[in-house]
């Protein structure tokens, strides 16, 4: 969307810009990181609110409803660092069971009760403070300064994918997923939104668990992006505003990241392209960890980890 924005009149991002909701993030947040270079950090989260649908369209996507599912999760929480030049990026996926240090917060249930800080998963940040917590969680674990925040919810990311015609994937091995509801033969398969929702959340059939839905994700993101920057999406008029229209009608950033910061960036992006974008996944030396009084957990490799965050801190 943000490589599409370059083709999109100043007046016509200044309305597209102006639908787009925003939040409060940052200034709640105490000291925070160093920056050492113009190169840009995003913290894109995919979360799991139900609100905004009708039953219809729950029973649709098959995510349950509101009521069944009150509040949200950060089912999916990614690392997009955009280099300097801006003719590079790298995509991070965090694994939300990872075994943190949430700071002092106060309670979610109850406001005039403070909460130490002590390690749970990193989803739980996002669970008890939102957006604010979950990035003060993330800068003190990884050392790196979060400059723009991005959330999209799943009718959000259904209707992204319908604008841009359907996503194209290679799918490895066979899926019969009751807890998605999700089944696939192998091969090459054209997803439409809520094929591809069941997608990207599936972790059951393949024994990978949140490893394995990482690694998928890693994939989609990628032929989302070749849709996305293709021609054929940036020279047709009507798919170009179908997936604004998607885009900006479900999404959430924080209130800093302004019509400005959309143009420039924007203009900026316009040497980035699909080939020169890498996936990757936090090191890790223990997938199927445990941890007192939380439970599973994904603990980071202690040298890996610190490498990573430091070679990106320096772009």
């Amino acid at each position: 969307a943000v490589v599409a924005i370059s083709a999109v009149a100043w007046l016509g991002l200044g309305q597209v810009s102006g639908a787009i909701d925003r939040i409060d993030v940052f200034s709640s947040l105490g000291k925070r990181p160093d920056k050492p270079s113009t190169a840009l950090n995003y913290l894109l989260v995919g979360s799991d609110t139900r609100e905004g649908l009708t039953k219809e369209q729950s029973k649709l996507l098959r995510v349950g409803t509101t009521k069944a599912a009150a509040g949200a999760r950060s089912d999916t929480m990614i690392l997009v660092h955009i280099s300097k030049a801006r003719d590079r990026a790298v995509i991070i996926s965090l694994p939300r069971d990872s075994l943190v240090t949430i700071p002092e917060h106060v309670s979610s249930s109850d406001k005039t009760k403070i909460v130490p800080a002590r390690q749970n998963k990193l989803n739980a940040a996002f669970s008890f403070g939102g957006a604010p917590l979950l990035i003060e969680t993330l800068e003190g674990e990884t050392g790196l300064r979060i400059d723009h925040y991005i959330e999209i919810n799943f009718l959000g990311f259904k209707n992204i994918i319908d604008a841009l015609g359907g996503i194209d994937v290679c799918v490895k091995k066979d899926i019969d997923d009751p807890k998605s509801n999700l089944v696939l033969s192998a091969g090459l398969q054209t997803l439409n939104g809520i094929d591809s929702l069941k997608y990207v959340r599936t972790r059951y059939f393949d024994g990978q668990g949140d490893i394995g839905r990482m690694k998928r994700q890693q994939e989609f993101m990628s032929a989302v992006l070749q849709k996305a920057t293709s021609s054929g999406t940036l020279l047709n008029p009507i798919k170009l505003v179908n997936f604004f229209n998607a885009a900006i009608s479900t999404i959430t950033t924080d209130n800093d990241f302004n019509k400005n910061d959309l143009l420039t960036l924007g203009r900026q992006l316009k040497n980035l392209s699909a080939d020169r974008v890498r996936t990757l996944t936090i090191p890790l030396s223990t997938a199927n960890g445990r941890a007192a009084g939380v439970g599973s957990v994904v603990i980071w490799d202690s040298v890996l980890a610190p490498d990573l965050f430091n070679r990106l801190l320096n772009d």
